[in-house]
């Protein structure tokens, strides 16, 4: 659902760009609560392998594919300012490095695709864990439904905009109607990634996903024959560090292989937006990327002829930079609040 340039008209853009800005701001501001010790060493993995992930494109339909956004799944990990920072670093290095995403569309793309799929996936989440079972499964299940829905939502959102400064004059509710079906069976990719991989996190290391905090592991005792829950049940507790250092790795080599080698065998059909596009004719004064020369472009590296190798050694260089700006961002943010919560000395005073 990357927006390309000329989409959307320059006063919406800018507008998009002011709520884009807003939003980061108060996100910087909210993921210091978030950035806990065990939450800020994997925050710029999740960005990254987000970034991967969103390198494979699945099929949905005749001549479409979709991809994963990634909100919900960055909201539930890390928590929901985390997220939307999570989806917004990536959109950087997706739209500077590899041109997928115009650079006047950004505040487009960040408020829709960062934005609004983390404020929905977070909010259904949340709604859902609070009436189901106090279990595992749980969050998994909630993870699927709300990923589903922030998919269509963000399609919505983007229809909205479009009506609002939309560039070429087509009925607007052909536009809404192709947009958010096609969106819901991406949806569904979308749930599934995303609930695969929570309840993987979950099943090695429950405390550093942030929507299962509080969850409690039930004490069962065997009572006459059955099973019965034991009273008080205790807190799941961090594991230690090394633990911590082996989810990182997992989930680093994860994202090399996906972005460097599964990448290849990614569906080549265009995406669900552009698909849309190029049927109900809302391309017709899309603008060259301001970034086409990059050597990084379409995710190739340039001068490399072999299509494997170029396209591999791009989602590569990808991952790395992002973790690398996602981490440089999530440790200034985690770095303020450590400096807040520090008592101030006065003069004077000893110490």
């Amino acid at each position: 659902m990357h927006v390309p340039d000329g989409f959307i008209n320059a006063p919406v853009s800018v507008a998009a760009g002011v709520v884009a800005a807003g939003a980061v701001a108060v996100s910087l501001r909210g993921a210091r609560r978030e950035l806990d010790e065990r939450i800020a060493p994997l925050a710029g993995l999740v960005a990254a392998f987000i970034f991967a992930v969103q390198m494979l494109n699945f099929p949905v339909a005749a001549g479409t594919s979709g991809h994963l956004l990634g909100g919900a799944l960055a909201a539930i990990l890390v928590g929901p300012y985390t997220g939307v920072l999570c989806v917004s670093v990536v959109l950087l290095m997706q739209g500077i490095l590899f041109a997928d995403g115009g650079l006047t569309a950004l505040g487009v793309n960040i408020t829709v695709m960062a934005v609004v799929t983390t404020v929905v996936g977070y909010a259904v989440f949340r709604g859902l864990v609070k009436v189901l079972p106090r279990k595992r499964r749980s969050v998994t299940v909630s993870a699927f439904v709300a990923a589903a829905l922030s998919v269509p939502a963000a399609a919505l959102v983007f229809t909205l905009v479009y009506a609002i400064g939309g560039t070429t004059d087509v009925p607007i509710g052909r536009v809404l109607t192709a947009m958010v079906g096609v969106h819901v069976l991406i949806g569904l990719g979308e749930a599934a990634i995303t609930a695969f991989t929570v309840g993987a996190v979950i099943a090695v290391r429950p405390d550093l996903v942030h929507g299962a905090r509080g969850l409690r592991q039930k004490l069962q005792l065997r009572v006459g024959g059955e099973l019965v829950d034991a009273t008080p049940e205790p807190q799941l507790t961090p594991a230690p560090a090394h633990r911590t250092r082996t989810v990182w790795l997992t989930g680093l080599a994860a994202s090399l292989v996906l972005a460097g080698g599964v990448s290849f065998y990614a569906s080549a059909s265009p995406d669900g937006l552009e698909k849309v596009a190029a049927d109900k004719g809302i391309d017709a004064k899309a603008e060259a990327h301001a970034a086409a020369d990059s050597p990084l472009a379409d995710y190739g590296v340039q001068g490399i002829t072999d299509g494997r190798l170029s396209g591999g050694l791009a989602g590569v260089i990808g991952v790395g930079a992002t973790i690398a700006a996602g981490t440089g961002v999530f440790w200034a943010v985690r770095r303020r609040r450590t400096d807040e919560d520090s008592p101030a000395v006065t003069p004077g005073a000893s110490v």
